[in-house]
């Protein structure tokens, strides 16, 4: 019943030359700016990993186009090497095949080596000379 009479009690009225005085706040500035920091400072962080992670990706693909660079050029030399070695690969068959084919004139056909012939010069009848 204390609650019951305290409320049948009139409010004291005020003085109409009297302002109301503003209450003070239950948060002072100060703490506003406290607690805003943590927030502030977790969402830099975030912006640091992110950035972090975006270099890093922009790294590896760099990485992956100079070795992609390299590996075309390597495989342009290897094709000029194949060519060089067929190209020497057919000079080699043609010399094999020119001492073949004397070796097999000189054996079989019987014939003789150019320092081995004699030329006779003929000249008028009668007159020939031997060189």
């Amino acid at each position: 019943m204390a609650t019951a009479a305290a409320r049948a009690q009139p409010r004291p009225r005020r003085r109409p030359e009297e302002k109301p005085q503003p209450r003070p706040s239950s948060r002072p500035a100060p703490r506003r700016r406290a607690a805003a920091r943590p927030r502030l400072a977790g969402s830099v962080v975030w912006i640091l990993v992110v950035a972090g992670l975006l270099a890093g990706i922009v790294a590896l693909n760099v990485g992956v186009l100079r070795l992609n660079m390299e590996s075309e050029r390597l495989e342009e030399q290897r094709n000029e090497l194949v060519a060089q070695r067929d190209a020497l690969s057919a000079e080699l068959s043609r010399s094999a095949a020119a001492v073949r084919i004397e070796s097999i004139a000189l054996n079989r056909l019987g014939l003789v080596r150019p320092e081995q012939t004699t030329y006779v010069r003929l000249g008028r009848p009668g007159n020939a000379k031997k060189e």
